[in-house]
């Protein structure tokens, strides 16, 4: 979708379609959240199936949906993809409940994934960045996004404890799982890329731990870690690894590389920002923040309401759908002054909600920003400015936010 709202765009919001496929692949739903905060901060909407949900867009909403499960509970599904069908997993899968079990897995796997934990990757991620710039370097046309899928893999693979030569099938079948209606990743209908996807991610975690078993080899990876976690006083059975090891590849893989292309396409769009930056690199962590907020590429979690509960000015009832909009939270006027510019230097870009909040923070959070600091960081290093060499092509889904095509020319930095 596009990250840069027309504001003349005119909105009828008794005609809003927000499963509209492609309003994010060719149009501006931006235009429409904007409309909404303002005229429907609780919007209820009824798909041609006969399935329903109430939208919240609100900044405040959205931050009480997602964090407060004793009245949005995560336990019957946490993504749209879902709606109508509750997930399967609920209760075993770490993502599909609430505290306190939530809690107690999320802190035993939390420890390997905090700001201390990862500082000591920084040399070894930085490596695998650079080698990941080198291909732009001679001049030539590069597809950023096409290129970027890759990139969380190689940082994160070693730390998971994953073998490069799968890396590519799993890039492939986690992008199956969040964009199961774009043609660059669909394998038949929506429902059988997901059907899929789900089974041969869930097998390969199902195998590795196998294998671990069988040989009793540990390597001190994520994965590794996680078939030592308790919850309470139980171990994890070996389906609830098999689950949550799932989660964390998704995790690691979704969101960070279109938050990369859609950052680098603002500071395209907006040369003086790409200036800005590349002279004062104290301005990175800013960038990086801005870019999150910029591009939430997670555009959205799902909850259940608990019981009647009034929101946004309305009320849900008991057991409806409620899905949290982080991509207009994050434009929220009342949160970011001058919502829809792109500013590195803006102070209030610490608040944005791209990760989440309340519970379901994003686990890997601290990597993931570890990872974009230092690809910035290369980036600007490396390069003078870099240019457009064809159109954006957005990723096709309502779940993540993204492009799966951004040729660009970078021109090396000069040095004096």
């Amino acid at each position: 979708m596009r990250l840069t709202p027309d504001p003349g765009t005119d909105v009828d919001l008794g005609r809003v379609d927000l499963f509209d496929l492609d309003l994010y692949t060719f149009g501006d739903p931006h235009a429409i959240w904007t409309v909404m905060r303002a005229k429907a901060p609780l919007h209820h909407q009824v798909l041609p199936d006969g399935r329903e949900f109430w939208s919240v867009t609100r900044y405040a909403d959205v931050c009480r949906v997602l964090g407060d499960h004793r009245e949005f509970t995560s336990e019957r599904g946490t993504v749209v993809t879902h709606l109508g069908t509750d997930d399967v997993a609920a209760g075993r899968l770490m993502t599909s409940t609430d505290p306190p079990r939530h809690t107690q897995v999320r802190r035993a796997i939390g420890t390997r994934l905090t700001a201390r934990a990862v500082a000591p990757w920084e040399d070894r991620i930085r490596q695998a960045i650079v080698r990941f710039l080198e291909p732009a370097v001679d001049g030539g046309v590069w597809d950023l996004a096409e290129q970027a899928l890759r990139l969380p893999a190689l940082v994160t693979g070693p730390l998971l404890g994953i073998p490069e030569r799968d890396w590519d099938e799993l890039v492939q079948l986690t992008a199956m799982v969040t964009a199961p209606s774009d043609p660059n990743f669909q394998h038949g209908s929506e429902a059988a890329t997901l059907a899929i996807s789900h089974h041969e991610l869930v097998t390969y975690v199902t195998e590795w731990v196998r294998r671990r078993r069988a040989t009793g080899e540990e390597d001190g990876s994520l994965l590794d870690h996680l078939m030592s976690v308790r919850a309470g006083d139980a171990p994890l059975t070996d389906e609830e690894i098999a689950l949550d090891g799932y989660s964390i590849l998704l995790g690691a893989n979704v969101t960070t590389p279109h938050t990369v292309s859609g950052t680098v396409h603002a500071l395209i769009e907006r040369p003086e920002q790409f200036d800005k930056a590349r002279s004062d690199p104290s301005l990175v962590p800013n960038l990086v923040e801005e870019g999150l907020r910029w591009t939430s590429a997670a555009c959205n979690f799902m909850r259940y309401a608990v019981h009647d509960t009034a929101v946004g000015g309305g009320t849900v009832p008991a057991g409806g759908a409620v899905v949290a909009w982080i991509g207009s939270a994050n434009r929220d006027e009342s949160q970011f002054p001058d919502p829809h510019e792109f500013d590195i230097a803006r102070g209030s870009a610490k608040r944005q909600v791209a990760f989440g909040f309340g519970p379901h923070f994003c686990i890997g959070a601290p990597l993931a920003r570890l990872t974009l600091r230092v690809f910035f960081e290369e980036l600007l290093r490396r390069f003078g400015p870099i240019d457009l060499a064809g159109a954006p092509q957005h990723l096709r889904s309502y779940f993540i936010a993204g492009m799966t095509h951004l040729p660009v020319v970078a021109q090396k930095r000069r040095t004096s």
